[in-house]
């Protein structure tokens, strides 16, 4: 990232650019071998196409850097916080060079169509680290989630009802992945007003039909809600909570303020009251309109939207399709199937 401040943006983006790549060798000697392996290498994919669409997604580089370096207990707290999803897949290099490749060339075309507005995952960049001749590949997404307001409960939705439910294993984790059918017995609903309703679809559908023209399926909407009434309930009895261990104190270990975040100090904002965000970071926000059941905020993007329509996944179709029947809401269908009942699942849950 530091290296790519020096290099001048081209004007348009060359078929070249999406085989580059950038490596990194490190051999240490007794340095810092608590923190980090003595020997690793490090390969950054297409970086002139990611810096690309960070700009594109309104990603400044040294935010986004931070967000990479710093720990998870801190990142949270970044404006520009970032999720790292790890791909594992045999003759995984061969993969890259002849599916992502080609896919990210296609992403970004569409990108620019939709001046990047899209519920699609806003991706970040593509890395491959190996360690004792270990390699994980990391594929970097923006949060979908808010950097700083809690999401009490999520939804994987699929628009499937077979074998659609979270485990009991899922259920006793302290911040449970429902889905489908889960979000159907639950009675949940999401209350939005017309307007954001409308530009959601709007953004879904033409979502939905890109993935299916590229034979992509198996993806999912996110779906995270904060409860704003909730959320200022626990922040009281958190204040109340830190009154009285301060009163308590002996004056031995004095209480002291926490440094300021890389975050904080990247991005001066004004404060924001309870229940509000800013749209420019939390991009995947809408606020429940007025007359909702209850005052919330609702994180909603696609996710895991790289899984082909191939050969494996016909042969999976045809199997359940014996297990459970012809008419049955398999999540393994082709893609404009797919797309289509996923549309119709998510356009009936809003309200």
């Amino acid at each position: 990232i530091n290296e790519l401040s020096h290099v001048q943006i081209p004007v348009m983006l060359m078929p070249d650019d999406f085989k580059a790549y950038s490596k990194i060798k490190v051999d240490n000697h007794l340095f810092n071998k608590e923190n980090m392996p003595s020997h690793f290498k490090f390969k950054e994919y297409c970086p002139m196409v990611f810096r690309n669409l960070r700009e594109r997604f309104g990603i400044d580089d040294q935010d986004f850097q931070v967000s990479l370096l710093v720990s998870t207990q801190m990142y949270s707290a970044n404006k520009c916080a970032v999720s790292v999803s790890f791909v594992f897949k045999k003759k995984i290099e061969i993969y890259v060079h002849t599916h992502l490749f080609l896919f990210f060339l296609l992403f970004l075309q569409f990108i620019v169509e939709c001046h990047g507005n899209t519920l699609l995952p806003q991706f970040l960049g593509m890395y491959r680290l190996t360690v004792d001749g270990v390699e994980i590949y990391m594929v970097v997404t923006r949060n979908v989630f808010s950097h700083r307001l809690s999401v009490y409960r999520k939804y994987d939705l699929k628009g499937s009802t077979v074998a659609r439910e979270a485990s009991d294993k899922e259920k006793a984790k302290e911040l449970p992945t429902f889905k489908d059918n889960d979000f159907i017995n639950d009675g949940q609903k999401i209350h939005i007003d017309e307007n954001n309703k409308k530009m959601f679809l709007e953004k879904l559908k033409k979502d939905v039909e890109f993935l299916a023209q590229l034979k992509l399926m198996d993806y999912s909407l996110l779906v995270g809600i904060h409860d704003v009434e909730r959320a200022e309930q626990e922040e009281v009895e958190c204040e109340e909570n830190d009154g009285e261990d301060e009163g308590e104190s002996d004056g031995t270990h004095p209480i002291g303020t926490p440094p300021d975040s890389p975050g904080n100090t990247l991005n001066s904002s004004q404060p924001l009251a309870p229940g509000e965000f800013d749209p420019a970071i939390d991009v995947y926000g809408i606020k429940s309109h007025e007359n909702a059941p209850r005052k919330e905020i609702y994180f909603m993007a696609i996710i895991d939207i790289l899984t082909h329509y191939d050969a494996k996944k016909k042969a999976a179709h045809a199997a359940k399709t014996v297990k459970h029947g012809a008419g049955a809401e398999i999540s393994t269908v082709n893609p404009e199937q797919y797309s289509k009942r996923f549309l119709d699942f998510i356009a009936n849950i809003l309200t």
